[in-house]
């Protein structure tokens, strides 16, 4: 077996979607849906599911990821809605963040 030529674990700023994107397609041609634990991450193959950690408070989710993102440079990853309430990075809109995968997907 390969190994994935993406790193395993990143450690950088998290942002999430805002509710205007509610119903919007991903780039995995899924509707999003605030309310589901997804994500957008530039390389990671979508269905790959990760850890997102908060490292000022230790709180994490895990998240699927179904997007291409984030468009922001120097963010590593853009949440659900739904994420973000779970790693308590609503009222500040980013978080820095160490992503870890757990399993890649294949598309």
């Amino acid at each position: 077996m390969t190994k994935p030529r993406y790193p395993e674990t990143q450690t950088g700023i998290a942002s999430y979607y805002s509710n205007r994107f509610r119903g919007r397609k991903t780039a995995s041609g899924e509707r999003y849906d605030p309310n589901k634990l997804t994500a957008a991450h530039r390389d990671y193959p979508f269905g790959t599911t990760v850890r997102v950690t908060n490292l000022a408070n230790g709180k994490s989710v895990i998240v699927r990821i179904n997007d291409r993102g984030p468009h922001v440079k120097k963010r590593i990853i853009d949440v659900s809605a739904k994420a973000a309430q779970a790693l308590d990075i609503v009222k500040a809109g980013i978080g820095k963040v160490k992503v870890e995968v757990l399993q890649f997907g294949s598309k």
